[in-house]
């Protein structure tokens, strides 16, 4: 079969090329791969700027048909519509498994870096029990976006950083960012705000503009967003402030939007091993300052419902659809912000 891999350390080093179906253990389910969305992720590895293990084939915002299982998997059958967790290969052992929180077991090896993911017809997949059943009428490419809505759900609603009323202001408007605003609205955030830069009008800030739940969008390049915030809250601040950027220069302005004793979630990764943090500006503020990586168990029937319910217009969001042959058009277009999000088909 064919497969999109990482196929050594170095920036590039991607291709589509030949690689053997894989076969599955006692314990492990075979799934065929519908649709798999392009990650940030999977665009920090090509570039080199995440963990991999090469050869490794990238992928893991999979939806997919259970194909086979092992003779010791219970619970799924062939024909079983199915999404995953990331969290393959941890260890169960360590404290952090015991507690609850496999999402950060140093021993796991995810789908897409660790382990062969999704970027492939076939994926064996070893750990049935981190897989969850899909509706059976909704589309693959809906629940392709299931992983990164859980990642969202994760970090504002298990996290209940947002409460009736509140003002939210995000900051990166991508498909993390659209999906955070929507959500926060959908648990009951008075007024959304979405903040973005000359760079994300011709797509993403035009998008946002569209969509009820975001009450306000503002181009940070254009308009004073300090003084925007403050008129909006009657000069308090705003109660959230969602870092989906990963940009330092939005790391630092949230700390000026945000209230005294309000919160800030940090979901956006920067790529870089350090940078300027206003430190005693958010002491002085008393803020609560949540950061976030990977998902828990109970987000993920939560986003499947929300995807379910119209929550997420998926249709909107999803810009590129294709197949893993046109890679790097779809690379280029992603890395210049001229995709929202993409696809893989299969």
């Amino acid at each position: 079969m064919k497969a999109l891999v990482k196929t050594q350390k170095g920036k590039g080093f991607l291709e589509v090329r030949e690689v053997p179906e894989p076969t599955i253990g006692d314990t492990e389910v075979l799934i065929e791969v519908k649709a798999c969305g392009v990650c940030g992720t999977d665009l920090h590895i090509f570039q080199d700027e995440f963990p991999y293990y090469p050869p490794v084939i990238l992928g893991h915002e999979f939806a997919g048909i259970v194909k086979s299982v092992g003779s010791m998997v219970t619970g799924w059958k062939p024909g079983d519509r199915v999404v995953g967790e990331p969290h393959t290969k941890a260890c169960g052992k360590c404290y952090l498994c015991r507690t609850g929180n496999p999402q950060v077991c140093l021993s796991k090896r995810s789908p897409g870096w660790g382990i062969d993911g999704a970027f492939a017809p076939l994926m064996r997949f070893p750990d049935p029990h981190l897989l969850h059943a899909i509706p059976a009428d909704m589309p693959f490419q809906a629940a392709a976006m299931i992983e990164p809505l859980a990642n969202v759900v994760t970090d504002i609603v298990l996290n209940q950083v947002i409460m009736p009323g509140d003002v939210v202001v995000v900051a990166g408007p991508g498909p993390i960012g659209m999906m955070a605003a929507l959500v926060s609205k959908h648990s009951g955030a008075g007024h959304v705000v979405m903040l973005g830069t000359n760079s994300d009008e011709a797509m993403r800030l035009k998008l946002c503009r569209t969509l009820p739940a975001i009450d306000t969008v503002i181009n940070i390049q254009h308009e004073d967003v300090k003084e925007k915030i403050l008129s909006i809250t009657g000069n308090k601040g705003c109660d959230v402030f969602i870092e989906a950027s990963g940009a330092a220069p939005a790391i630092s302005m949230g700390a000026g939007l945000v209230k005294k004793m309000g919160v800030i979630s940090a979901i956006g990764l920067t790529g870089r091993e350090k940078i300027d943090f206003p430190y005693d500006t958010l002491m002085m503020k008393s803020v609560k300052y949540h950061f976030n990586v990977s998902t828990k168990y109970e987000s993920w029937d939560r986003a499947i419902q929300f995807m379910n319910q119209g929550v997420i217009p998926f249709d909107k969001i999803i810009t590129h659809r294709s197949g893993i042959e046109n890679w790097e058009s779809i690379f280029k277009e992603l890395l210049s912000q001229r995709a929202l999000k993409a696809i893989f088909e299969f």
